[in-house]
Order: structure tokens, then C-alpha cells, then sequence
């Protein structure tokens, strides 16, 4: 590389940010559209100029993109088929399509390795002549194997940057990637940027800049993703606030599978902005706990929220777990004490419990509950500590009396509920979570009863909910279990109380686009209070409980959990293993 070349490619890594946009568009019209939009959040952007059917005759109309827009520094991508791409030409074609990206004002190109080894030696000089810095990719769509065998192929070619994506296909995964770019980051005279595909790297995508990549490619909307776990870019910048994650920022996390979905990095990031924590809450797939660990001890991860199938397996990971949930036999909430050991809490009794009690008087209340998994089980515990007495109904019998023989409740045939009568009807299978094609339970003959409490929360309203509501029943959503508990998380790790009503907020306005992106229509807005109580049936006579006039989420939180529980119920497994090493965790935020 020349001394101009140098001085060149050091004043454009000074002016290129965390997160490059990758912009793709079916016409040079629709692909101008959309980056022109995107300015408005970031000036760092990539367009996929293979996504265009005659990438070179886009070439001038993008020109006069660039000359207008002169804060926009730019990455020419044309890859092709064979190299994960989209061009239907061949190696020397794209490069004839880079070549003239760079004359007509492309601050970079990006080309993939496997095609800068098959073209002629002289391919990286016409690059450079042609005024643009030079990314070598190279994209491995099978998993994440020797990374300094990769570097070792790239790094004679002297690019600019060098770019490395493997495929995470364990959490794990993420950690190679990281310590490759700690190593990586002494040593290489070009600069660095690491990045993991797939569900399970989407860690890598917020975490990796501070173990030394210089940026992380994020997709300009929700559906227009151009690898595997790509993350929107409002969803980093506004939720992730990837701009504000240092060497000090805290890391927590969902983990289970599936998780894509899940609205709690959305509500825990929220929470975190609101009450100023340098924190940031990550979406984890994993399927095995021991791959979990092994990231959360090195990273070091501070807390986690575990979902399925994970709540069960994870305990014998634990130093201690509290009494109920060790009663339970699941935990929802993990806490990383100073001393570096793990313990183990149940939130969702609180998620439950909660909101019945603002509504009656769980004490002598009849309660049916609906599957005898680890939501039913944490319903049938929570509701039987509090004093009501619990039926269980469930497809396989013997789940639901093995469940009634420890929690001292009984268990129940369909045809009997409508003449038992109850108080409290709690769903918690997933039957009407939104793409659950399962059968009901019960029919609508059988809803005889007060409350009716569905735990799923997306949709809104379940077809459970709106039968509950038609019959002139109070029903409760899921949403006030999923922002109750996700709140108890928030006070066990901080030690602050939640801000409860912002939390809420953000999810029902989640929740709200999503059922009009589908073209379904949104339940009413009662979840956040409330609503009178329908008439009690005569077979349910329990104690029902002043309404409170506010609206839940602005219920004053509980107080808040500032250390491990000092008694907890049993030691559930051998002490987690020391805080491991730094991986990821510099004393200075990487600044390339």
C-alpha cells in the first residue's frame, strides 16, 4: 500500500461508524428510496448492489446518489451465487461492477475472498487505483472453524480491512470470534471486522466492537436482513444502543429456544435507558446449558432471564436457588453474585400471583389451571402459597397428578369443570399464542367462572380472552404476567425498582404493530388496568378484591431484591465456576 493509500484509508476509518446499513433494492429507484431513509439514522452504509438485476446500469443514477449526499461514506458489494451472493455473473464481471462503483464515488468495496484468489494477481492494484479502500470477506455458511487460517489467506493481500464471518451454531461460537479479534487486533496492520451469522451470533453483533471489531453490518428494516441474524438498525441504535456499549456496560440476557421473537430485550433495554443503567439485555439462543455457561462466565454475562427448555435444566448450574423455586423445580431468573456464583430465582410466580391479587383474594379462592408444564407449575405453586385451593387439567393425566401430589393440589376431567364452577381459570399452555394450531382445552361451555387469565401475551387478546370477555367475565392478559415478572428480574439484578409503566408501555406498542403488520386487529387497551368485576357464578363464591383505580403498571414495585437470598431453600448443585477470563471485555472500548 502506497503512502498516499495509507493516509487515504486511515482518514476514511476516522469517519465511518459502529454500524454499516446493508441497503438492497429490486430497481437503482428503490435502492436510492431506502438509503435515503436510512441517512436519516446513520451515514455508514453498504449497498448490495448484487441484489439489482443490472448492477452496472444502476451505476450512474447511484453516482448522483453519492454526489448529493457527500456525509455518506459508502461499501460497494457484488457478490456472487457461488460466493453467497446474488450476481448472476462471474468473479471478473463483479469486479468490472467494483472498478466502476469505486470511479463513480463508493468510499469502499468489499469483495470475497474465494474471488480475489481466482482473479489475476494485479486485481488488488486496479482496485486501489481506482480511489477505493479494499475489504477482502470471507463468509463461512457451515459453522466457525480455524479463523487464523482465514486471516492467514487474506492478510498477504494487505486490504484495508479484513473481514471475517463464521456462522455461530452455539453460543460458544461467539467466544472464538471474540478472542480471534482480541488476538487479532495487536497483530494485524489491516483493520478488523468479526462478525457471527445465525440465531446464535446475534451476540456477536453488539458485543463484538468491543473486543475489537471496527464496525457490525445491521439490516435497514425488520424483514430486509442480508445474512443470518442480522439485526435491524433502529432495533441496535434505539434498543440495543450499541453507540453507548463499553468495556463498563453490563451485559444480561434471554436465553432459550426460540428466542428471535422474544419482547423481552425490547422491555429489559427499555428499563435499562429509563432508569440510566449501563446495561444492555441480549437475545441468547441456546439450546444446552453447559454452552449457555460457558458464555456467560466468560463474557462475564450478570444476569439471566431463562425460558424453554432451559428453566429445569439449568439448576444443578446453580449455587442456590430461593424456596419457591426450588419447590417449583424451575427457575426463570439467574443472578450473578460479586462473589461470582450463580443464583437462581422464580419471577413468574410473581407475574401470576400479581395480578389476581389486585383483582380478589387468592385465600380460599377455587383456581383451575390449564397444563401442568413450567408455567402451570409455577401458577399452581404460587396460587397454593397464597391459600387458594388448585384443580389441574391437562391432555396427559399423569403429568397433571404427579404435579397435584406436590404442590397438594388435585386434579380435574374436562367434563367436570363447568359444574366445579371456579374463581380463577389460568391458561398456561401455549394454545393461542400466535402461530399455535393446538386444540383448546376447554369449550366455551366450560368458562364458568370469574376471572379468566391467559398467560400467553402475543396476541394481546387470545381467542380465550375475547370468549372471556363476550361472556362478561374479567380477563386478564398475558402481558401483566410478562412485564410482572420481567420487572421482579429488573429489581433482583439492580437493586432499583422497575419502571414498570414505561415497561408495559413499550410492549403493548410492540404487541400493537405487530398484530397491524399482520393485518389483525389489536385488543382493546385494558390491559394495563384492571376492569370491574363480572358477577360471581354461584359455584365460585370467592373474596374479590377492591379494584385499585390506577393502572397496573403504575403499582408501586415491590421491594427491591439487592443481594442474593441469604437462606435460600437448598443448595441445588456444585459452585459455578470463577469469573473467567476477559474475553470481550477490555479496559478501553476499541475506537477502529
Amino acid at each position: 500500500m502506497t503512502t498516499a493509500n495509507q493516509i487515504a484509508s486511515h482518514l476514511l476509518r476516522s469517519r465511518i461508524g459502529k454500524i454499516c446499513v446493508a441497503v438492497t433494492g429490486a430497481t437503482p429507484d428503490e435502492l436510492i428510496e431506502k438509503a435515503t431513509n436510512v441517512l436519516k439514522e446513520t451515514t455508514f452504509l453498504e449497498f448490495r448492489l448484487d441484489y439489482l438485476p443490472k448492477p452496472m446500469a444502476a451505476l450512474p443514477l447511484l453516482k448522483e446518489f453519492l454526489a448529493e449526499n457527500g456525509a455518506a461514506t459508502v461499501i460497494a458489494t457484488c457478490r456472487c451465487k457461488e460466493n453467497g451472493g446474488r450476481f448472476e455473473g462471474s468473479n471478473t464481471g463483479a469486479l468490472d461492477v467494483l472498478l466502476k462503483a469505486a470511479e463513480s464515488g463508493f468510499q469502499l468495496v468489499d469483495i470475497e475472498l474465494e474471488a480475489i484468489e481466482k482473479l489475476p494477481k494485479t486485481t488488488m492494484d486496479r482496485l486501489r487505483e481506482a480511489g477505493a479502500a479494499v475489504i477482502i470477506s470471507h463468509h463461512d455458511f457451515h459453522g466457525t472453524k480455524d479463523l487464523d487460517a482465514v486471516y492467514n489467506r487474506i492478510e498477504p493481500f494487505a486490504p484495508d480491512f479484513i473481514k471475517v464471518v463464521p456462522t455461530a451454531k452455539s453460543l460458544s461460537d461467539n467466544l472464538t470470534l471474540m478472542r480471534f479479534l482480541e488476538r487479532m487486533e495487536d497483530r494485524s496492520k489491516s483493520s478488523i471486522v468479526g462478525i457471527c451469522m445465525g440465531e446464535a451470533g446475534i451476540i456477536s453483533r453488539v458485543l463484538g466492537l468491543r473486543a475489537g471489531s471496527a464496525f457490525t453490518f445491521a439490516a435497514a428494516n425488520a424483514g430486509e436482513e442480508t445474512a443470518p441474524g442480522q439485526i435491524a438498525a433502529r432495533t441496535l441504535i434505539e434498543d440495543y444502543r450499541i453507540d453507548q456499549v463499553d468495556a463498563a456496560t453490563k451485559v444480561y440476557g434471554v436465553a432459550g429456544n426460540p428466542i428471535r421473537s422474544s419482547l423481552s430485550p425490547l422491555m429489559m433495554n427499555t428499563a435499562f435507558r429509563r432508569e440510566t443503567v449501563n446495561a444492555v439485555y441480549l437475545a441468547l439462543q441456546a439450546t444446552k446449558v453447559d454452552d449457555l455457561f460457558k458464555l456467560v462466565r466468560e463474557i462475564p454475562i450478570q444476569g439471566l432471564s431463562v425460558t424453554m427448555p432451559l428453566k429445569e435444566a439449568i439448576m444443578p448450574l446453580l449455587e442456590r436457588t430461593d424456596p419457591l423455586s426450588a419447590k417449583i423445580g424451575a427457575v426463570n431468573t439467574v443472578l450473578r453474585a460479586q462473589d461470582g456464583k450463580f443464583y437462581g430465582f422464580n419471577t413468574d410466580v410473581a407475574g401470576i400471583v400479581g395480578p389476581l391479587e389486585r383483582r380478589l383474594s387468592l385465600k380460599g379462592a377455587k383456581v383451575l389451571v390449564l397444563g401442568a408444564g413450567g408455567a402451570a407449575r409455577a401458577a399452581v405453586f404460587g396460587c397454593r402459597d397464597k391459600g387458594a385451593e388448585v384443580w389441574i387439567l391437562n391432555r396427559t393425566p399423569e403429568t397433571a397428578q404427579k404435579l397435584a401430589r406436590q404442590a397438594g393440589a388435585k386434579t380435574i376431567k374436562r367434563d367436570a369443570v363447568a359444574k366445579m364452577g371456579f374463581d380463577v381459570i389460568i391458561n398456561a399452555t401455549p394454545v393461542g399464542m400466535t402461530g399455535q394450531k393446538a386444540a383448546p382445552l376447554l369449550q366455551p361451555e366450560d368458562l364458568v367462572a370469574r376471572i379468566v387469565f391467559d398467560l400467553v401475551y402475543n396476541p394481546i387478546e387470545t381467542p380465550l380472552l375475547r370468549l372471556a370477555r363476550q361472556k362478561g367475565l374479567t380477563a386478564i392478559s398475558g402481558v401483566e404476567m410478562f412485564v410482572q415478572q420481567g420487572a421482579r428480574q429488573f429489581e433482583i439484578w439492580t437493586g432499583k425498582p422497575a419502571p414498570e409503566e414505561e415497561m408495559l408501555r413499550v410492549v403493548l406498542h410492540a404487541l400493537r404493530q405487530s398484530a397491524e403488520a399482520a393485518g389483525e386487529t389489536a385488543a382493546p387497551q385494558t390491559t394495563a388496568t384492571p376492569e370491574p368485576e363480572a358477577k360471581a357464578t354461584p359455584k365460585a363464591p370467592a373474596k374479590v378484591a377492591e379494584a385499585p383505580a390506577k393502572a397496573v403498571a403504575s403499582t408501586p414495585a415491590k421491594t427491591a431484591v439487592k443481594a442474593p437470598v441469604k437462606a435460600p431453600a437448598k443448595t441445588v448443585a456444585k459452585p459455578a465456576a470463577k469469573p473467567a477470563a476477559k474475553t470481550a471485555t477490555k479496559a478501553k472500548p476499541k475506537g477502529k
